[in-house]
């Protein structure tokens, strides 16, 4: 079979001036290395076909693939994450993880939100901020979390997020609507244990799930896992496997989620307990990022002794499974 891969390079875009922080979700090339050779273990004949203006040249030219291994960020708007899977429906061509209503979805922290709400599943209280209109009548109580209602990898998130009055809130979403041109989303400050779970379906049984909790190794560092956080954590943070009660509640929330979400093939939904010690959800990963040392979900499958070719195997093992179902 010939699989193509969907991906945005950080360094297909060093010469667009664009921050470091801008290519934040974009993947490094040892990303896709590790990808393709996982891929060619399997099996598999790959090609490599790029972001999504490579994709839509390689369709324009009528190339087409068994199926695509897509992990496309995509750069503009609330769709940028949808943009590759719904090209690919358009063209019937099947690919794995979510599809455009989740991907879309999730993205916009603030629907998503909503989205939890109606399922039952606990996430903390919110409003979407667009302007200055929207902080007359705010009722949350301070301190609040402030950051872009569209961004991953912590994009817009540093020391300055956590907000404790008004006038901080102010200046706050003034500063992000500036740097973002997106609404903010202002949430009630979780204060307590912050956990991360990875999922991975397995055939049509419940996914499987893997849990750890993020330690901050420097006791006077801010409990914000901010960008620059993320870009240095093997200095910086300790990824411990979480087992017990709080583990288990934290679980069954995620596989709450991933059902209500109609999350694919593999997903990672980030956790933080409340005042009261509830854990809530913060957020829905439909495209879990797949370094094989860097990113949430491989480390936390090599913690259970598990090797990145057997991830890449099993997502794509789902998404195989979904293209037999539907012919």
């Amino acid at each position: 079979m010939r699989v193509g891969i969907t991906f945005d390079l950080r360094s297909d875009y060093s010469s667009e001036n664009l921050t470091e922080e801008a290519l934040a979700e974009f993947d490094r090339e040892d990303t896709v290395l590790s990808i393709e050779g996982a891929l060619a273990g399997i099996g598999f004949e790959t090609e490599r076909i790029g972001n999504i203006r490579s994709l839509v040249r390689h369709l324009s030219e009528g190339r087409s693939w068994d199926f695509v291994f897509n992990i496309a960020e995509g750069l503009f708007g609330y769709g940028r994450e949808a943009a590759v899977p719904a090209l690919l429906d358009s063209w019937q061509i099947p690919y794995t993880f979510s599809d455009p209503m989740t991907m879309g979805l999730t993205l916009h922290k603030g629907m998503a939100k909503h989205v939890m709400r109606s399922l039952g599943i606990p996430t903390p209280d919110f409003c979407v901020v667009e302007g200055q209109k929207d902080l007359e009548g705010f009722t949350l109580p301070f301190p609040v979390f402030a950051k872009p209602v569209a961004e991953g990898t912590s994009k817009g998130i540093d020391g300055k997020s956590r907000v404790e009055d008004m006038g901080e809130l102010r200046s706050r979403c003034r500063d992000l609507w500036s740097r973002y041109r997106q609404p903010v989303l202002v949430e009630t400050w979780l204060p307590g244990r912050e956990f991360t779970v990875g999922l991975v379906q397995n055939g049509q049984a419940a996914p499987d799930a893997f849990i750890m909790e993020i330690h901050y190794r420097d006791p006077g560092q801010e409990k914000i896992y901010c960008f620059q956080t993320k870009e240095n954590c093997e200095q910086l943070i300790d990824y411990a496997p979480a087992e017990g009660a709080m583990a288990d509640l934290c679980v069954d929330l995620s596989r709450k989620t991933w059902t209500g979400f109609g999350l694919r093939d593999a997903a990672r939904v980030d956790l933080r307990l409340d005042a009261d010690g509830k854990p809530s959800v913060m957020e829905v990963n439909p495209l879990p990022g797949l370094h094989p040392e860097h990113s949430d979900l491989p480390i936390m499958w090599a913690q259970k002794g598990l090797a990145y070719p057997e991830l890449i195997r099993r997502i794509v093992s789902s998404c195989l499974s979904r293209i037999s179902e539907n012919r």
